[in-house]
């Protein structure tokens, strides 16, 4: 007797979600993790898309980890892949530190260590925005549209 077959999720439903510690190694694992699960979905390292997802979600979760950290809580990466685009999510529980919005995010000054992550991925997202979690903190959502085939 042979065994059923694996069911497969449509590409329309590709999406998986983790937590992670809300230290540099667990941001370190969800640049690896949106590498490693974008690979298996078809989307093959070193691909515009694959690089810029990875920049984006080594941002954000340098930015949960470094500002939206409340000890002994993770962060959370969800991804969504669709015929259409990849919508990329890094949710963490503090309220206080709100990043600003699409399109009000300033340059640091000239000298400055740190403080162009929102700029890069305000460069690379095709939108993106922050929103209130369900339960406590906030969701930074982004989304990058997928390359079109050519019409022939």
């Amino acid at each position: 007797m042979t065994a059923p077959p694996t069911p497969q999720l449509p590409a329309t439903e590709r999406e998986v979600a983790q937590r992670f510690t809300s230290t540099p190694w667990g941001a370190r694992l969800a640049r690896h993790l949106v590498l490693y699960q974008l690979n298996r979905w078809g989307v093959p390292y070193g691909t515009p898309l694959c690089d810029d997802a990875a920049t984006v979600v080594a941002e954000l979760a340098a930015n949960a980890v470094t500002h939206g950290r409340v000890p002994g809580r993770d962060f959370e990466l969800r991804l969504a892949l669709s015929e259409a685009m990849l919508r990329i999510e890094v949710s963490d529980t503090c309220t206080e530190c709100r990043p600003p919005a699409p399109g009000e995010v300033s340059p640091p000054p000239a000298l400055a260590d740190s403080g162009r992550g929102l700029l890069l991925v305000e460069a690379l997202a095709d939108r993106w925005t922050v929103v209130d979690r369900d339960c406590v903190g906030k969701t930074v959502r982004v989304e990058l549209d997928l390359p079109r085939a050519p019409s022939t």
